[in-house]
Formats: structure tokens, C-alpha cells, sequence
């Protein structure tokens, strides 16, 4: 496979093997470019993370990880089947047709929701394939060349994901939140319903402003913050 092909004030950096979640980590802490993404992509399944600076409080820098989701979303939906569903949980996991198929993890130096970040790390992990499963041993498991994206590349899928992820951060600086909240409120997992999240269950009834989840347990509303999320990495 050739390499891929990034927007400007985007750089790339292949991982070989390693984690790119843990290597963007690195990394960031030891000051590389906001831009600089790392890469794993084989025929099985690709992993990428990048490395931001956004220049505002954690708190609203965390937005940075669902807008991850929303461009992940956003690049299957423009190169996989026009059936193919694919929804993101509010804790990470990215579904394809209801099935789980990959998820998303983020990163930062700092614990202190009010501080401005030193860096935050934002990645994403997709299945493609899987040559030694069956079809129907893990019903809620799946890969994207089982759900139809026979044509998808590794590749393609990251450079698609880029442009998108690269358009959405101009729309959340220039526009605020309002468009990334009803872009990911119609994409969301689970809302609506009970289930369990961060080691708390209850009924997910929405999002607040900066989609942080609102659950509701033993007959009170809860707010669960999107730096809750996110691992602290000093």
C-alpha cells in the first residue's frame, strides 16, 4: 500500500507495528507539531491518533474526541455502502450496523478541566478484517469488509478521515459547538434507553452543551463530563 496523502498543517507519521495511540502520546509530550498524526494501517485493520493543541480550557477541548467520532462516521459514510449504519457510543465504542467494530480513545496532560491542555490526543481504532472468524461466532462483533466495504482501503479510509476531521475542527472553531452537538446527537448509540457507562448505569437521556452525558440513576440526573473520558498522561 502506498502512503497516504494528508491535508496542509497535517503531518504523518507511520507507526510500524506500534501503537499510534501511545505513540502520538509520546510524541506530544515531547512537543511535536498539532497536526502530527500516527498511523497503523494494514489489510486487517487500522489504527490512527493525532496530536492537537487546542488553545482553550479542557473542558471544552474535550469536544475534540466525539468530533474524532463524527469524522470517522463522516468518512465511512462517504466511502462505505449506502446501507451501512454506523453509530458512536458517548464512551468510545464505534458501531457498524449495530455490531461493534472499533472505538475511539483520547488523552491529555492535564486533570484540571479548567486549565488550557499542553496537548491532547484524539485516536481511533476500525476492524477491517478478520480472515480467521466465521460468520455468526460474535453476533455483536463485526469487520467492515463483512458488512459490505469490499472497496475500502486502510488508506483511503485515513485519508478520507483526515479531510473530514480537518473540516470539522474549522466548523467547531469558526461556529462553536451547536453543529458538532446535532451532528453527533443523530449519530449516538444507546440514547434513550438503560445501560451502563464509566461503572454507572442508568437511563441515557441526552447530552448537555459540551455532550457531556446526562444519566439518569436512583432518581436523579447525573452529568457526566467528556474529560471523563479522556486518560491523563503526565
Amino acid at each position: 500500500m502506498s502512503g497516504p496523502t494528508f491535508p496542509p498543517l497535517m503531518q504523518g507519521i507511520n507507526a510500524a507495528g506500534a501503537d499510534p495511540f501511545d505513540a502520538a502520546c509520546a510524541e506530544a509530550a515531547r512537543g511535536c507539531d498539532a497536526g502530527t498524526i500516527l498511523y497503523d494501517a494494514n489489510p486487517e485493520w487500522l489504527r490512527a491518533a493525532i496530536v492537537l493543541a487546542p488553545e482553550v480550557p479542557l473542558s471544552d477541548a474535550a469536544a475534540m474526541l466525539p468530533l474524532t467520532g463524527v469524522a470517522v462516521q463522516n468518512a465511512l459514510g462517504a466511502l462505505g455502502p449506502s446501507e451501512m449504519a454506523v453509530h458512536l457510543c458517548w464512551d468510545g465504542p464505534i458501531r457498524v450496523n449495530g455490531a461493534l467494530c472499533g472505538g475511539l480513545r483520547g488523552a491529555t496532560d492535564t486533570a484540571d478541566a479548567t486549565a488550557e491542555p499542553g496537548w491532547l490526543v484524539t485516536g481511533f481504532d476500525l476492524v477491517f478484517a478478520r480472515p480467521d472468524m466465521a460468520g455468526g461466532e460474535t453476533p455483536d462483533e463485526t469487520d467492515l469488509m463483512s458488512e459490505g466495504c469490499v472497496d475500502l482501503t486502510p488508506v483511503g479510509l485515513l485519508e478520507s478521515w483526515s479531510r473530514h476531521l480537518l473540516n470539522w475542527i474549522s466548523r467547531w472553531e469558526d461556529d462553536g459547538m451547536g453543529p458538532l452537538h446535532a451532528e453527533w446527537s443523530g449519530l449516538a448509540h444507546g440514547m434513550g434507553q438503560d445501560g451502563s457507562v464509566l461503572g454507572k448505569t442508568g437511563h441515557f437521556l441526552g447530552l448537555d452543551e459540551k455532550l457531556g452525558l446526562l444519566l439518569r440513576t436512583d432518581g436523579q440526573t447525573m452529568l457526566l463530563p467528556v474529560t471523563d473520558l479522556l486518560e491523563i498522561r503526565t
